[in-house]
C-alpha cells in the first residue's frame, strides 16, 4: 500500500517544482478518512529515504537530482542508454554512454552515478550503471550464430549488446540464423558473458510468423488462456439468453450501427442519433456490457486484469479476454442480440450538452460499417446502403463537428501525427506499406465516446465512487519553456508560458507545412504520458477536470472497472461499491495496466518498424524524401513519410567535417566549414545499410548537406599579427 501512495505522491510533485501544501496534496490524491494515516506514514517514508523534502508550514517537494540516481535503463542498439529516474525530477532521463553501460539490460532496474555535462552544455545528465537492482527478463530473443566452435545469440533490439554464450545445444535441432528464445542462465560480468539455453526455435528471421513470435517472447505476452478462464468463458456462452433482456431496456428496435476498422471482429461500441422536437440530437452510445459476463474475482477477470489490454499486432491480436467472448458472445455484431450499458447524452442545435442518463440495456446493430465505408458514404458512395443508415451517417458527421469545435474552443490539443500500416500478401509476407486510414468517421467515432468517458466519469465522481481514471497531467513549465526557444529556432513564435490554446493554434498554424511532422513531435514530446489511476489529476489534453475509459471494455481492464462502479449506481449499491476497491488497490491496478498497455503500444510499433525495415533491406542504394525530426550528437534523425520509419545520418556520414551539436540552436554545426543542419530540414537520403532485429536503419544524405557558410554567418575571431601571411596558402578562406 505504502509503494503505491509512495509513487503517486511523487508523480502528483512532478507536476510542478514549487513546494506543495500537504493537505491540498491528499486532496488530489483522493486519499480520505483511513487512508490518511497510510498517505502521512508514505510522506515520512520518502522523506527518509531522501526522495521528497519536508519543509515549514507542512510543505513538501522534490529535491534536486543527486550524484547517484535509481531508474530503468533502456537501451540503444548502437550501444548507449538512458536512465529514467524513478525521482521523478524534472531535469531529464540519464545518457548512458556505451562503455558505461554495464550489465544492463532494457527494463532493468539500476543505479546509475550521475555528472553533470560540460562548459558548453551543463544540463546534459551522463552516468555510468554501478549497479544493477532488479532483471526485467528471464527470456531474451535473438539470432543463433556459429562462431568457429562456440554458438552465441545476438540479441533483438539493442537490449543487450554482447552476445549470450549458448550452453548444452542440440544441433540437431537449430541452425546458423535461426531466431530462438533464450533462457538466461547466468548474467554477465566485466570479465565473463552471459550464458543461457535454447528455450524455443521461433524460425528464419525475417519471416512473418518468427519476426511476431518474437516480439511476443520478448515483450512477455501472454498467447493462451489459461483452462479455467476458458472453462468460465464457456459457461458464459452457454448460459447467455439473448431473447431474455435481464431487466434491461430493449431497444432492439432502434437503429444502431457500428463503426470499426475492416478488419476487427470484437465490436464493443455502437451508436444511435435521433433529432429532438427543439432541433437538437439524442445521441445513444451502447457499450458491451462485459461486466455481466466477468464477474469481480472470477479467473476470467484475474486473467483480464493481468493482461490489462488486448494487443493489436500487425496481423494479429492478442485478445485480453476468450475470442468467445471478446469475438462472440460479448461483441456486437449487427443482427444479434447483445447486452450493453448505454449512455444518453442530449444536444441542443449548437452541439451544447444538455442532460445526460444512463441504462443497463440490450441492442441489436443493424449495421456493421468501416471507417473507409462510412467516409465513402459521406462523400456520396454509398455503396448499397440503407437509406436510413445514409441519413443516419449524416446526422453522426454534423453533430461530431459541432461537438469537436466545442471540445477545441475548450482547449482540446488534436495532434496530427502521421500513420502508416503494413501491407501482406495471402502468405503473411509484408509487400508494401500505405498510409493508415486517419478519415473523419475516426473523428465522429472520437469524439462521441470521450463525450460518454467524461459523462461517467463526472457521474461516477459525483457519488464519490471509487474507480480507474485516466490521468493526463499538465506538462511541466521548465519542459513549456524549452519548447518555446526550440520552436523560436525554427522560425515558429510560441509564448513561454503556452496555454492549451496556444499550442492548439500552434499545431493549426503548421498544419500541411513541412514544419507540421516536427512540431507535432516536439510537441507531443513536450507532454506526460497519460496513465491510470485514481487519483483526482483530470486530462490535461482532452482539456477535461474528469476523465475515464469506459468505452472500450473488451479489450481495456480499466474500462471494466467503471463499468462496474456504473452498475452500482443502476442498482443502488452504491455503498457497496464504495467499499469494493480501495484507493491503493485501484493504485496498484493503475500502475499495471499503465505498464502493459505501454508494452502493447511498444510490441506493435516495434514489429511493425522490423517488418517495414525487413521491406527496405531489398532497398539497399534507394534514394527517398525524408525529413529531419530529431538531432543529437550522434547524427541527424531522419523520418521518411513514404514509409513512417526513422533512420540515422551518423555524423560521419554528413560530410567531410568535424560536426558539433549546438543543444541551445537544435542543429548540427560542421566546425571547419560553418554548414548547418537544422530541425525540419528536409532531405534526399539513400539508404545505407538496414538492420531489423536491431531496429537500425542507416542514412545517407543523397545530395551535398555541407552548404558553404557565407562569412558574415560565421563567428568573427580576432586574428594574432602576422596570422594571415602563416596561412595564406595553407587554406582557402570561407565564402
Amino acid at each position: 500500500m505504502h509503494d503505491v501512495l509512495k509513487n503517486h505522491i511523487l508523480q502528483l510533485l512532478q507536476k510542478d517544482a514549487t513546494p506543495r501544501n500537504l493537505a491540498h496534496l491528499a486532496e488530489e490524491l483522493g486519499v480520505g478518512g483511513s487512508l490518511r494515516g497510510a498517505f502521512r506514514e508514505a510522506v515520512e517514508s520518502l522523506g527518509a529515504e531522501g526522495r521528497v523534502i519536508l519543509g515549514p508550514r507542512n510543505t513538501i517537494a522534490l529535491p534536486s537530482l543527486s550524484s547517484e540516481v535509481t531508474g530503468v535503463f533502456r537501451a540503444n542498439a548502437r550501444g548507449y542508454g538512458f536512465v529514467s529516474p524513478q525521482q521523478f525530477g524534472d531535469e531529464g532521463d540519464v545518457f548512458i554512454p556505451a562503455k558505461a553501460t554495464g550489465s544492463a539490460m532494457t527494463g532493468d532496474r539500476v543505479v546509475a552515478q550521475v555528472t553533470r555535462g560540460s562548459k558548453a552544455d551543463p544540463d546534459r545528465l551522463t552516468g555510468r550503471i554501478v549497479k544493477v537492482l532488479d532483471r526485467a527478463h528471464a527470456t531474451v530473443v535473438g539470432t543463433l550464430r556459429q562462431e568457429q566452435d562456440r554458438w552465441q545469440v545476438r540479441l533483438d533490439g539493442g537490449d543487450f549488446l554482447r552476445p549470450i554464450e549458448i550452453e548444452g545445444l542440440d544441433t540437431r535441432t537449430v541452425r546458423h540464423g535461426d531466431k530462438v528464445a533464450v533462457t538466461i542462465r547466468t548474467y554477465p560480468t566485466r570479465s565473463e558473458a552471459a550464458t543461457g539455453t535454447i528455450r524455443e526455435v521461433l524460425g528464419r528471421p525475417g519471416r512473418f510468423d518468427a519476426e511476431t513470435s518474437a516480439i511476443i517472447r520478448r515483450h512477455g505476452l501472454s498467447e493462451e488462456f489459461e483452462p479455467s478462464a476458458l472453462v468460465e468463458a464457456s459457461n458464459a456462452r452457454e448460459n447467455f439468453r439473448p431473447q431474455q433482456s435481464q431487466g434491461r431496456r430493449d431497444i432492439t428496435d432502434a437503429l444502431v450501427v457500428t463503426i470499426d476498422p475492416p478488419d476487427a471482429q470484437d465490436f464493443d461500441d455502437a451508436i444511435s442519433l435521433t433529432r429532438t422536437r427543439q432541433g437538437g440530437w439524442h445521441l445513444g452510445v451502447h457499450i458491451a456490457d462485459v461486466s455481466h459476463f466477468v464477474p469481480a474475482g472470477s479467473a476470467l477477470d484475474r486473467y483480464a486484469r493481468q493482461r490489462g489490454n488486448s494487443v493489436y499486432l500487425p496481423g494479429r491480436t492478442l485478445p485480453m479476454l476468450p475470442e468467445m467472448l471478446s469475438n462472440e458472445i460479448c461483441s456486437l455484431q449487427p443482427g444479434k442480440r447483445r447486452y450493453t450499458k448505454s449512455v444518453y447524452l442530449t444536444y441542443n442545435k449548437d452541439g451544447q450538452m444538455q442532460s445526460v442518463r444512463f441504462a443497463n440495456t440490450m441492442i441489436e446493430s443493424k449495421a456493421r460499417l468501416s471507417y473507409p465505408q462510412a467516409d465513402a458514404a459521406l462523400k456520396g458512395h454509398t455503396g448499397g446502403l440503407a437509406d436510413d443508415v445514409v441519413a443516419l451517417l449524416g446526422e453522426m458527421d454534423t453533430l461530431a463537428h459541432l461537438i469537436e469545435k466545442r471540445r477545441r474552443r475548450a482547449g482540446m490539443l488534436q495532434l496530427k501525427m502521421p500513420e502508416t500500416e503494413v501491407v501482406t500478401d495471402e502468405s503473411g509476407q509484408v509487400v508494401g506499406v500505405r498510409p493508415a486510414d486517419t478519415s473523419y468517421p475516426h473523428t465522429i467515432i472520437e469524439m462521441f465516446m470521450v463525450e460518454a468517458n467524461v459523462a461517467v466519469a463526472t457521474l461516477l465522481d459525483r457519488y464519490c465512487l471509487p474507480f480507474m481514471r485516466r490521468v493526463h497531467p499538465e506538462p511541466d513549465g521548465k519542459v513549456l519553456n524549452r519548447l518555446s526557444q526550440t520552436l523560436r529556432l525554427l522560425g515558429v513564435t510560441l509564448s513561454r508560458r503556452p496555454q492549451r490554446g496556444d499550442l492548439q493554434a500552434l499545431l493549426d498554424q503548421v498544419q500541411g507545412s513541412r514544419m507540421s511532422l516536427p512540431v507535432n513531435l516536439l510537441v507531443l514530446r513536450s507532454l506526460a504520458k497519460a496513465t491510470y489511476a485514481p487519483a483526482s489529476i483530470g486530462h490535461y489534453a482532452l482539456a477535461a477536470s474528469k476523465y475515464c475509459h469506459f468505452t472500450s471494455p473488451i479489450r481495456r481492464y480499466a474500462d471494466l472497472i467503471v463499468h462496474r462502479a456504473l452498475q452500482a449506481y443502476l442498482t443502488g449499491q452504491l455503498d457497496r461499491a464504495r467499499r469494493q476497491y480501495t484507493f491503493p488497490e485501484l493504485a496498484a491496478i493503475g500502475e499495471h495496466i499503465t505498464e502493459t498497455e505501454q508494452t502493447a503500444d511498444e510490441a506493435e510499433q516495434e514489429l511493425k518498424t522490423i517488418l517495414i525495415l525487413g521491406l527496405l533491406q531489398g532497398k539497399v542504394g534507394s534514394v527517398v524524401d525524408g525529413v529531419v525530426v530529431s538531432l543529437t550528437r550522434f547524427g541527424a534523425a531522419v523520418h521518411l513519410p513514404e514509409y513512417g520509419v526513422e533512420g540515422l545520418i551518423p555524423c560521419e556520414a554528413l560530410g567531410p567535417d568535424r560536426w558539433r551539436f549546438d543543444e541551445q540552436s537544435q542543429c548540427l554545426v560542421g566546425r571547419h566549414t560553418g554548414a548547418i543542419v537544422r530541425l525540419a530540414q528536409p532531405v534526399r537520403v539513400r539508404i545505407v545499410s538496414v538492420a531489423p532485429a536491431g531496429g537500425q536503419l542507416d542514412l545517407a544524405p543523397a545530395v551535398d548537406l555541407v552548404r558553404k557558410a557565407s562569412q558574415r554567418d560565421l563567428p568573427q575571431r580576432p586574428r594574432r599579427a602576422g596570422s594571415a601571411n602563416r596561412r595564406r596558402g595553407r587554406r582557402k578562406p570561407h565564402a
